[in-house]
């Protein structure tokens, strides 16, 4: 087979499925045009990317992107066998079903792709476990690391290790569990037996290039991840195919810091003249275009696709303080750039040492759009994670939960729990109680210490619950062989058997709470432009007929965001209050507490839910109206540009908040064009870094581009936007998911 045909054969609609081969093979003469080999990013200003990869990977990135593998998903049609399971432990129960989805599962291999393995049934993306009947687990970063370095051979002989100490030495259920989890490694090596069984068919049934293909990549999966990798490819390969059976089975793990892990391979080939970076670059955008099959699995209009914790780290120092910045770093920058796959979202550890050519490559890759790539100031992170009690060794190795907020990858269990700051606002007011008197309180002082009762008794009632954490929780043998101690305290993941256990309380709505506040000491206590009762009469009915005081609340203060001192010094004291609170019990009864700050798109369902606790709200807002998204100024009230905002952010202490606080940026398209947007991008990064920032999104959309997809969705398919932890295709979101994202403030250089 020659290569137009072999591309031809890529753009088809091939499938596989449960082994047996179903191709319709398309009809089209010559060879593909040029545009049809490139994914339709349907985003007009979007700068030209340099072509580097092959037709063959544009096509294949192609289909993923355009839903067609997720379309293809269904059920599971199969069940386990009830007789004997009943008497089963829930453990052992899940891990039959395991077996039998292993077993079972519809496989896909498509012709040109160099890596292998997928998650083909539709309970996955709907995070269930096929079969098993029970929830999966998301919001971790598993080891990979440490079983890429391994293989699942290593993983056997540490369940041996730890069972010859002797039952005596387990604890209850504890022979069980790791019983399970030995029955999951068997069901993994049933699943690389049936791709080595399919791709040998499939090299059997084929010839020329697409035969060559098939063969490279059966002698590549041969001994992974079964066996640690000696090669790039096979470092590749064998961190996709753990990934994917996890993912078959629906769990939602990031996957972490992906150039640390890949590099030392690439590395060493490189030397070796094994590969080429054009060739490993190919493996790379391979690895992309996999994590894209979910697209179009069911209609996921709300929060946006791509929603699946698929979270990359990049750059950073590594356990011993030394840069891990490689060749895989800026492989991983040029296929983002080129294909623009948002689905797995990239956070960048950079410090006051990155150098200005990693800066500049990321400014370079933010400008095409997307918020797929945003930062961390991995000082300040370090900081506050020593601070908090982690060791720095542990603390460098600091990874996220596959939104933002940091972890020690493959050693945590992690919970965050939100809560609303600007309903407890509201209800220290008495806004929801129209039939009743306004609070009388006497001065600013006794209003605010009011409110702060209420955080403090949120807190109280947090800590509480914390205190019996994840004991006989669901079980999760498979993905608790990826997580220190799991093994050696024979407990699963949600049952104490985490080296780490955190419940980390999170804080939303801050921003408005201090603008509100703000006003409130001035407006009513300090000028007594009226009284509080008057006030609260005026918020309970949503400022009817009070247009004027609104318009005049909305634009005579300057509010957080702008660099004022007094707005900002009032988000400080909010700030510190809380994170005070939280500080006073840190860990307990084995459960770390570190405090964070967000909302992850929750500022709609407070504002427009079915239980939407907020009304009126002093700072000049309609009841509904989508305020304040994590630790960002409110929307509209940031009006001074990017230096402002990011000066205005940077006076809070992040290092108060170990489990992170983040802030969105929306940067017009036209402010970043050019040497002189790349310059300016890498710049605001800089600043945001000299200053003491946290976690940063930089999204670079058009606000008119995005009214105009949000009418007319067919003409913008693949536009993608930074919703929150997460990117998501524009279309894919509901109105109040577009006007939070169209809402934000265009800001320009």
């Amino acid at each position: 087979m020659n290569r137009r045909d072999f591309i031809k054969k890529v753009s088809a609609n091939a499938a596989l499925g449960g082994g047996a081969l179903m191709l319709a093979a398309e009809k089209a003469d010559g060879a593909i045009p040029k545009e049809t080999t490139q994914a339709k990013w349907g985003n007009p200003w979007r700068p030209p990317a340099p072509m580097r990869l092959s037709d063959v990977t544009h096509a294949l990135a192609e289909r993923a992107i355009s839903g067609e593998h997720g379309r293809s998903m269904k059920n599971a049609e199969f069940r386990l066998d009830d007789n004997g399971m009943a008497v089963l432990s829930p453990d052992m129960r899940y891990a039959h079903a395991v077996k039998l989805v292993a077993e079972k599962a519809p496989l896909r291999i498509l012709p040109g792709e160099r890596i292998v393995g997928s998650a083909t049934l539709e309970e996955a993306p709907a995070h269930a476990t096929p079969v098993a009947g029970v929830t999966s687990t998301s919001h971790t970063t598993i080891g990979f690391d440490r079983v890429l370095k391994i293989g699942y051979k290593g993983l056997r002989q540490q369940i041996a290790e730890r069972r010859s100490r002797g039952s005596a030495t387990l604890p209850e259920r504890g022979s069980d569990f790791l019983n399970a989890m030995e029955m999951c490694l068997d069901a993994a090596e049933i699943w690389h037996r049936r791709y080595m069984e399919l791709l040998t068919k499939l090299a059997s049934q084929s010839e020329g290039s697409e035969r060559e293909n098939y063969l490279e990549v059966l002698e590549t999966l041969r001994n992974v991840p079964e066996n640690p990798p000696t090669t790039f490819h096979e470092a590749v390969q064998s961190l996709w195919f753990m990934y994917a059976f996890q993912r078959l089975l629906g769990n939602w793990s990031g996957i972490g810091r992906i150039d640390e892990m890949l590099g030392p391979y690439l590395e060493k080939d490189l030397r070796d003249k094994r590969i080429t970076l054009d060739e490993a670059r190919e493996l790379i955008a391979h690895f992309w275009i996999k994590g894209c099959e979910w697209i179009g699995a069911f209609d996921t209009r709300g929060s946006g696709d791509a929603q699946h914790y698929q979270n990359i780290v990049l750059s950073g120092v590594n356990s011993d303080g030394w840069d891990v910045t490689n060749e895989v770093t800026y492989l991983v920058l040029d296929v983002v750039e080129e294909l623009h796959i948002s689905d797995f979202p990239i956070a960048m550890r950079i410090s006051k040492r990155t150098p200005q050519k990693l800066l500049r490559r990321v400014a370079e890759v933010q400008r095409h759009g997307g918020g797929i790539v945003a930062i961390y100031n991995e000082d300040v992170v370090l900081d506050a994670l020593v601070k908090f009690g982690y060791p720095l060794e542990e603390a460098r190795k600091f990874a996220n939960d596959g939104c933002w907020e940091v972890l020690i990858p493959g050693k945590t269990t992690f919970i965050y729990v939100p809560f609303d700051m600007l309903t407890m606002l509201h209800q220290t007011l008495a806004l929801h109680e129209k039939d009743s008197a306004p609070p009388a309180f006497a001065d600013f002082k006794s209003l605010y210490a009011a409110f702060m009762g209420k955080v403090k008794a949120h807190i109280d009632w947090h800590n509480k619950n914390a205190d019996g954490f994840a004991q006989d929780g669901y079980p999760t043998p498979l993905i608790s062989l990826f997580v220190e101690d799991c093994i050696e305290r024979a407990r699963g993941y949600h049952d104490r058997g985490s080296h780490y256990n955190v419940i980390a309380p999170h804080a939303g709505g801050m921003a408005n709470v201090a603008n509100s506040l703000l006003v409130i000491k001035k407006l009513i206590f300090e000028e007594r432009y009226l009284t509080l009762p008057e006030f609260v009469s005026i918020l309970r009915d949503d400022w009817k007929d009070q247009e004027p005081l609104r318009q005049l609340v909305l634009n005579r203060f300057a509010f957080y965001g702008n660099d004022n001192d007094e707005a900002d010094a009032m988000m400080t004291r909010v700030f510190n209050d809380y994170t005070d609170l939280v500080w006073q019990v840190p860990e307990r009864n084995g459960v770390l507490r570190p405090a964070g700050i967000s909302t992850f798109g929750r500022e709609i369902e407070w504002s427009r839910g079915p239980n939407a606790g907020r009304m009126a709200s002093p700072d000049g807002h309609h009841r509904g109206e989508i305020l304040a998204t994590n630790c960002s100024p409110s929307p509209g009230t940031d009006k001074l540009g990017p230096t402002a905002f990011l000066k205005s952010c940077c006076k809070l202490d992040f290092t108060r908040v170990p489990n992170g606080a983040t802030v969105e940026l929306k940067m017009h398209p036209e402010s970043v064009k050019g040497e002189r947007g790349i310059e300016a991008l890498a710049a605001l990064m800089r600043g945001f870094v000299k200053m003491g920032g946290w976690f940063l999104h930089v999204d670079v959309v058009d606000s008119t581009m995005l009214l105009d997809a949000q009418r007319h969705p067919e003409k913008y398919p693949n536009l993608s936007v930074r919703v929150a932890g997460w990117s998501a295709r524009f279309a894919t979101l509901d109105k109040n998911w577009q006007d939070m994202v169209i809402g934000r403030t265009q800001q320009y250089c």
